[in-house]
């Protein structure tokens, strides 16, 4: 059996770059994301020569996120590496934040980011090894207007992080927490801010291969030098 990485949240975008990047490394990608199209990267990585099983499945609930890492381990490998990739942006003035949409943003960004760290320790911690990387933001480390339930979420994903990096560190497992700091490059950034698109280039906005590639680097990182949080943004973005 093949070590796996599981990929929760495996978008069209960065989960998809992610996913095909450790692919290229032989792992088996097991890709899941609540809703929407997974053929389209598993015809992809398969087209690639890699090996890949997509499951549909909700991190916000416990007995799903359970069911889905028993199913990894027991029918397709032992998991090597688990990306929590679940978005959450959405843009509210706070007045307009109802208790639901902070509430479903919470439990997207910090419950589901809890329920899966928590079940993939669980397995790798026998075998003192294994990645965990989180994906965050820039929410993650400043609210902005309009933003109160994405930084809400994305603050207590930074500090579950942290938290578990000093407990299971030093039985051998690395947590990793990523900064995404800047727009993506896919249609539904381009489409909003068009101008920022003409003005930056290609390597003025964050490309999602280059973010994949430091994944990789994080998951193969040496014992003796581990980074736990590592921000990316371009070289034009403001910070």
């Amino acid at each position: 059996m093949k070590p796996t990485v599981l990929i929760v949240g495996a978008g069209d975008n960065l989960g998809a770059a992610i996913a095909r990047r450790f692919a290229r490394e032989g792992l088996h990608v097991v890709a899941t994301r609540r809703r929407g199209n997974l053929s389209d990267l598993a015809q992809q990585i398969e087209r690639a020569g890699g090996a890949i099983t997509t499951v549909h499945s909700d991190a916000r609930d416990e007995a799903a996120v359970q069911r889905l890492i028993q199913q990894v381990e027991t029918d397709i490998g032992p998991m090597a590496a688990c990306i929590f990739n679940v978005g959450g942006n959405v843009r509210f003035p706070i007045g307009e934040t109802t208790t639901r949409v902070y509430t479903k943003v919470w439990e997207m960004c910090a419950l589901a980011g809890f329920l899966v760290g928590r079940e993939s320790a669980a397995v790798m911690r026998p075998r003192k090894r294994g990645s965990i990387i989180f994906t965050g933001a820039s929410a993650s480390l400043r609210g902005s207007a309009g933003f109160a339930a994405f930084a809400g979420g994305k603050h207590a994903l930074r500090a579950l992080a942290q938290s578990m990096a000093r407990e299971l560190g030093p039985e051998g497992l690395h947590i990793a927490h990523v900064i995404v700091d800047g727009l993506i490059d896919n249609p539904d950034t381009k489409a909003l801010f068009p101008e920022r698109f003409a003005q930056r280039g290609a390597d003025g906005i964050l490309q999602p291969d280059d973010i994949a590639q430091a994944y990789w680097m994080l998951h193969t990182q040496a014992r003796s030098a581990w980074t736990f949080e590592m921000d990316l943004r371009p070289f034009k973005e403001p910070w």
